[in-house]
């Protein structure tokens, strides 16, 4: 479980400010949320300050889309074992592969329950660093 005292920090990626409202609402009390609307946007955020410990993100984004997105947080170094995690409704089952391939760790779907997200998200979390 996480620790309470330590919350970790979760980078939310989506143009849509009500979408970002929710997950804050629902992984507040498990993360310390941080949130971008754009590729370009979540690029800067997840180099700056502390290095986010999961980041969560739309394919469908303005400027640089999702998949580009982690195409460039796999080429820097302090971000490459940084859990990547797809929430979307928008993507064909061929780039799956593609998305593995670049370490993607889970897609899950839009809509969601947002119970059983935030528990999606504590069991990736708790995989990926015990």
């Amino acid at each position: 479980m996480l620790a309470e005292d330590d919350p970790k920090t979760v980078l939310v990626v989506d143009d849509t400010p009500e979408n970002i409202d929710i997950l804050k609402g629902i992984l507040g009390p498990y993360f310390s949320v941080r949130a971008a609307t754009s590729g370009e946007t979540a690029l800067k955020a997840a180099r700056a300050g502390r290095r986010p410990d999961l980041i969560l993100l739309d394919v469908m984004l303005p400027q640089m889309d999702g998949i580009e997105l982690v195409r460039q947080l796999a080429d820097l170094v302090d971000l490459q074992q940084t859990p990547v995690v797809f929430l979307t409704g928008h993507l064909q089952p061929e780039r799956l592969q593609e998305l593995r391939q670049l370490g993607v760790r889970q897609v899950l779907g839009k809509p969601f329950d947002p119970l059983q997200l935030a528990t999606q998200l504590r069991q990736i979390w708790e995989a990926e660093h015990g």
